[in-house]
């Protein structure tokens, strides 16, 4: 099973590690601008699409889980079904982000701090950014669907192109014509319909037969359309708590000043890596605990979340070593601006410890969305996010920005714990879904 988990993970790794490769670019695009505020812009205008995008993650752990249990089933009927439940949603759901985009803006940018010029810099970022909602969401709901038919290398080759082309435009529309944060803003836009068309074609040349049985009758099929909106509704309440607390972060971050918003925001892409990195295996637990759920093999199940776990740790442990060593030397890599190094350096610390304080629920994440335990993922991250403001709202006044990692950190460890205390009570329930299935 260990060849199992890293033919899933490493490709997964690969092409997360990617991701924060682009905004790390962008984060080295804006910080090397004369002004702070490009910075503080694109961070701005990166929360409002955290919180649309975030939320709308449940497009691919959802499919994911569902589909890959379908797979375990060998239930080629479902697979295709919920693919086109999954597509069919996710564009209509872009069609109103794109009708809707200044009502958006103007509402999140009224909740959001800032200053003036990171505002109307956000707002810029926004308005063209919004343009590639259709593509980002369709591509979410095939890779989800990718994943749970066990095949993580094509969404590393698609998320690879995606970024590299990203990268690519975004530098040559900053560098070549001048543009600031729009310019990044149009590269993602482009970059996103290349990868939507790529998975097209990828989809139709690998998995034709699949796409012959999606029969468009049946896509409302009621019990298991109840079944996907269920999974994916606990998913999106739990996905939109999570970006919750990122977007407070940030939110935070941008009333100590536009300094430490840009100290933060450099400190956040430490996180992103980590995290992407160790989602590697989470994407992998995703899969794997998903294939055995379905074919009700509950010891294979049980080893994929022991060995998910040993690598996770594992690359995390590699993961604050580096940190501690060249967490330093890599501030200079993302800004050459003085005051911002100055403040971001205090609290290196807090990045340092975080792979290893986090990555337990990163892990017991793709856990559940395998077992589409998504009533359980809702509730303790609900749980989670009531400990993080509360801790903020009495550390923070005592300790600044020191309180607001604090917070975080604790956030992370709560999270790991509820879920291992959830996990046993899944067990239970698998074991009586068992013998009413033997007794039937």
């Amino acid at each position: 099973m260990n060849r199992e988990i890293l033919r899933l993970s490493i490709p997964n790794i690969i092409s997360n590690l990617s991701v924060p490769l682009l905004g790390t670019v962008d984060t080295i695009l804006m910080g090397k601008q004369d002004d702070p505020a490009y910075l503080g812009a694109i961070a701005l205008g990166g929360i409002i699409f955290n919180v649309i995008y975030w939320c709308m993650g449940f497009l691919r752990m959802g499919t994911t889980g569902i589909t890959a249990q379908a797979y375990g089933r060998q239930d080629n009927r479902e697979i295709s079904l919920t693919l086109g439940r999954a597509l069919i949603v996710g564009i209509g759901i872009s069609l109103v982000l794109l009708i809707s985009q200044v009502l958006i803006a103007d509402v999140s940018l009224f909740v959001l701090s800032g200053s003036s010029e990171v505002e109307k810099l956000g707002r810029a970022y926004f308005l063209v950014r919004i343009w590639a909602a259709p593509a980002t969401l369709g591509l979410m709901a095939m890779m989800g669907w990718f994943f749970g038919m066990q095949n993580a290398y094509i969404p590393m080759i698609l998320t690879i192109i995606i970024n590299v082309v990203n990268i690519g435009v975004s530098y040559v529309f900053v560098h070549q014509f001048g543009m600031k944060a729009e310019g990044v803003a149009l590269g993602t836009v482009i970059a996103q319909y290349v990868g939507f068309l790529l998975a097209i074609l990828l989809l139709v040349r690998n998995y034709l037969p699949y796409l012959k049985q999606m029969a468009l009758k049946a896509l409302p099929e009621p019990e298991s359309l109840k079944h996907f909106f269920l999974v994916n509704r606990d998913i999106f309440i739990r996905t939109a708590l999570l970006v919750f607390v990122f977007t407070f972060f940030t939110d935070r971050s941008a009333d100590m000043g536009d300094v430490v918003l840009a100290a933060n925001t450099i400190l956040l892409q430490y996180f992103y890596w980590m995290a992407y990195g160790v989602d590697g295996f989470a994407f992998a637990a995703e899969s794997v605990i998903g294939k055995y759920t379905g074919k009700n093999d509950k010891q294979g199940m049980l080893k994929g979340v022991k060995l998910c776990f040993i690598w996770g740790m594992g690359l995390a442990l590699a993961i604050t070593l580096i940190y501690a060593v060249a967490g330093q030397s890599l501030l200079g890599v993302f800004t050459d601006q003085v005051s911002i190094i100055d403040a971001a350096t205090p609290y290196l610390f807090w990045v340092v410890i975080l792979p290893i304080l986090a990555t337990p629920c990163f892990i017991w994440d793709g856990v559940f969305i395998g077992l589409t335990a998504s009533k359980a993922l809702r509730n303790s991250m609900l749980v989670a996010v009531v400990v993080f403001l509360v801790t903020y709202l009495i550390i923070e006044p005592r300790l600044g920005n020191h309180g607001l990692w604090l917070s975080m950190c604790i956030f992370m460890v709560v999270r790991a714990f509820l879920q291992f205390g959830m996990w046993k009570g899944l067990l239970k329930q698998w074991d009586i879904r068992v013998n009413r299935i033997e007794n039937d």
